[in-house]
């Protein structure tokens, strides 16, 4: 596996600056500051203005509860060795009623926790999309139990998208914020837990 960087390969821009005042006016800030992850992205603002309105959709406008979501988002995050997806998405998810047994449940092998059938099935779905870029058909099979057309699709893209964003700040070496967390204490290093 390859080596995470250490520190940022590309700088977030300064917010101070007029001009970046304007390309994050409309990222989500947190105590005033907008996220490392937008300030690295604002060297090309077009792309962060269709980065945010996407990722906006899928946090704040679609089919599937936030919690579930959540899910979803965490195992692609820990799956992809994502530090800063993990660490950001552990305070979202927990806004969205995700335990923190649950997060650092989810930084283990699925049978080593008591998931519900449906929670199991998501988690299978991240790490065989994962694995392989395909659900299986049992898998399948469990998620259709529970989610319409709809809501497949959008689990889907919603797993799709944040490897995508895993990728993309494992390679830029997005740094965390002060006060968020990174992954849980763990005796085994991340990738090796399934």
């Amino acid at each position: 596996m390859t080596t995470r960087p250490r520190d940022y390969r590309i700088e977030p821009v300064d917010p101070e600056e007029p001009e970046n005042q304007a390309i994050l006016a409309t990222t989500f800030m947190r105590d005033g500051r907008p996220l490392n992850i937008f300030g690295v992205l604002a060297h090309h603002p077009r792309l962060l203005d269709r980065f945010n309105r996407f990722g906006g959709f899928i946090l704040d406008k679609g089919l599937v509860p936030a919690r579930e979501r959540e899910l979803v988002i965490l195992r692609v995050g820990w799956n992809a060795r994502a530090r800063y997806e993990f660490g950001q998405h552990t305070l979202v998810g927990a806004e969205a009623g995700v335990t923190q047994e649950e997060i650092h449940a989810l930084t283990r092998p699925i049978d080593a926790y008591h998931w519900s059938g449906h929670d199991r099935a998501l988690l299978a779905l991240a790490d065989e999309l994962h694995d392989d870029d395909c659900i299986t058909e049992s898998t399948w099979a469990q998620l259709c139990e529970r989610w319409n057309e709809a809501e497949l699709i959008e689990l889907v893209v919603v797993a799709g998208f944040y490897r995508l964003v895993s990728g993309f700040l494992n390679s830029t070496g997005v740094q965390l914020e002060d006060g968020v967390p990174g992954f849980p204490a763990h005796d085994t290093s991340p990738g090796d837990q399934r």
